[in-house]
């Protein structure tokens, strides 16, 4: 396992590895820039293949986190966490009491929320045993679960694409195909079933795909073929690197705005798909909503405007960088990698 020559490590500030023996927790946690304010990013649950892989992971979505908080004007750093195993099996009370207990070792350094398989109810063990947690269902600031916002600017962000690309304000009868119904997948399609879309839905769940064909009216699409189904929006919100040089050839769609992190499996993939003629939304950006709403518990925040105005901040962000890419002809993911990194740097002057 090779850290500082990984190709996933870029500059990153800390990387923990946590082990207990009594619940068999293993985690990684990464905090790759602190410059905006302390790191704050979810825990992912998921039963990784490899050691490898498991840190890949962490390194890369530690750092999207840093563009993330940036983009969406936040004062905090970019941290991620992963916990290995399956967590249909190994998943328990103590386990995420003991995860806790590998944050507070950071002292304040990084604050965990939810993620790929974790809930609020796992936030709540965490609690037991740090402070450094957000996304709580009780307490003085608790935000929730922060699915339904971050499913919120997905939307507003798709909508985005959909007026540069198709010139048109409403998104009646145009043909998504959502890759992963998850919490924030699940919350996105009730968005888009809304307002009318056609749905195509795909994940290896086949429980949720037979209740998402009923309660959207959805055409089910196997998880091997949605990469390639002809839609006029494709939007991930499952696992990350599903942008790439093998996928993006076959790709029949002229919007990407999902939910997923690193979507892109290496940034000449954004070029790919500009070049192809296929909007994409970067996801650091439009899927900024759950942080956004975590973070007002971070600070302690009681106003119920707080986040409805970050959002819209947000929004108008994801305008501009489509609106500047645009005009340059270039991908939205390097306008907004730009906007994140005049922040990083000011803030490190």
């Amino acid at each position: 396992m090779r850290i500082f020559d990984n190709p996933h490590f870029e500059a990153h500030e800390t990387v923990n590895f946590a082990f207990d023996a009594q619940t068999g927790l293993r985690a990684i946690i990464a905090v790759h820039d602190t410059r905006l304010g302390p790191a704050a990013g979810g825990c992912r649950f998921w039963n990784y293949d490899s050691e490898d892989e498991a840190l890949a992971d962490v390194l890369r979505l530690s750092r999207g986190m840093t563009y993330k908080n940036a983009v969406a004007g936040l004062d905090l750093g970019g941290g991620k966490s992963v916990i290995i195993g399956d967590p249909k099996v190994i998943k328990t009370p103590d386990l995420m009491r003991a995860f806790g207990r590998a944050v507070d070792r950071l002292g304040g350094h990084y604050t965990t929320a939810e993620d790929v398989g974790v809930d609020v109810s796992d936030m709540e063990a965490v609690r037991e045993t740090t402070a450094h947690v957000a996304g709580l269902a009780r307490g003085a600031h608790a935000s929730g679960d922060p699915s339904p916002v971050t499913a919120k600017g997905i939307f507003d962000g798709l909508r985005r694409a959909v007026a540069l690309r198709f010139g048109r304000e409403d998104l009646a009868g145009l043909r998504i195909a959502v890759q992963g119904l998850g919490h924030v997948g699940w919350y996105l399609c009730t968005h888009l079933h809304e307002a009318g879309a056609k749905l195509i839905v795909s994940d290896i769940d086949a429980g949720r795909m037979r209740r998402a064909v009923s309660e959207f009216d959805a055409t089910p699409c196997a998880p091997e073929d949605v990469l390639t189904v002809e839609a006029d929006v494709f939007a991930p919100c499952a696992l990350g690197a599903v942008l790439n040089a093998r996928s993006i050839p076959g790709l029949r769609v002229a919007v990407v705005a999902g939910a997923a992190n690193n979507q892109l499996e290496e940034v000449a993939d954004a070029d790919r798909l500009h070049a192809r003629g296929i909007l994409y939304v970067p996801d650091f950006a439009i899927n900024a909503g759950g942080i956004i709403s975590v973070s007002r518990e971070i600070a302690g925040v009681d106003d119920p405007d707080w986040v409805t105005a970050r959002m819209s901040q947000l929004d108008a962000n994801i305008a501009a960088i489509l609106a500047e890419a645009e005009a340059e002809q270039v991908s939205p993911h390097h306008v907004a990698m730009r906007f994140a990194e005049r922040r990083l740097e000011a803030a490190g002057r």
